[in-house]
């Protein structure tokens, strides 16, 4: 029997790891039944809204398929490894712990101001609405691993900025005003940082980067996080399944 989850991830996120290693280790292959829910809960020790959120993760990701009746297959997909999936929804730092890291968060500067045009039309604001603009570094021990920058409507967190402790989970604290993200949309290129980011932050060794320009959604659909996430390319690859 497997023991309970306890690790520093969300839950869902080990869960679903934890489900893709049986699918795995069992040497289940494209076709096969996945057990069931209630094998799955009785397993891991969880409760079945929590197994039910991590089989969405798998199904996003394409390793299994749902047959209405049936029950949860093993998909085609599975059979094609991918490291590191692009397509995965999670926070930076959840993110950041997949590949080993235990990332430190240093805030640079926090502001309230007047959004650009790409920013608000990202945010759906309409005319007059303001944001917050979070700047952050993380960190891996001394080094510099991403450089982060992340808007929010204001009108989402009322309190004043000097009592919110910005160093932790945006997605944590936007749950809290019940508007945590679920997905988002997002591009990807290679890039260097922007000289006067290199310059102010004197990140001159931090080289190439992979930047993942984002908007993120709350389950109502609405824009809640508008991310400029650049991820240093000496310490980050991503892999993709074009289908």
């Amino acid at each position: 029997m497997d023991e309970p989850l306890r690790d520093t991830r969300t839950l869902v996120i080990q869960l679903r790891d934890r489900i893709a290693d049986l699918i795995r280790d069992e040497g289940l292959g494209p076709g096969d039944k996945l057990p069931t829910e209630a094998q799955l809960t009785a397993r891991f020790k969880i409760s079945r809204p929590a197994l039910r959120e991590a089989l969405k993760l798998l199904e996003q990701d394409g390793v299994i398929t749902v047959e209405h009746g049936r029950g949860r297959f093993i998909s085609a997909m599975s059979a094609v490894h991918v490291d590191r999936p692009i397509t995965v929804f999670e926070s930076v730092t959840d993110m950041a712990r997949q590949y080993g890291y235990q990332p430190k968060n240093k805030v640079l500067s926090i502001a309230e101001e007047a959004p650009d045009e790409i920013i608000a039309r990202q945010l759906h604001l309409q005319p007059g609405e303001r944001v917050i603009r979070i700047e952050r570094l993380r960190l891996e021990g001394d080094t510099p691993i991403m450089y982060c920058l992340d808007y929010v409507p204001r009108s989402l967190i009322p309190a004043r900025l000097y009592d919110i402790d910005w160093s932790g989970s945006l997605l944590a604290l936007l749950d809290e005003h019940k508007q945590r993200p679920r997905m988002s949309a997002a591009s990807v290129k290679a890039v260097m940082l922007p000289d006067e980011v290199v310059a102010r932050n004197d990140l001159r060794d931090f080289g190439p980067a992979l930047l993942i320009t984002e908007t993120c959604f709350s389950a109502a659909g609405l824009p809640v996080i508008y991310a400029i996430d650049y991820h240093r390319g000496s310490y980050f690859t991503f892999s993709l399944v074009r289908k």
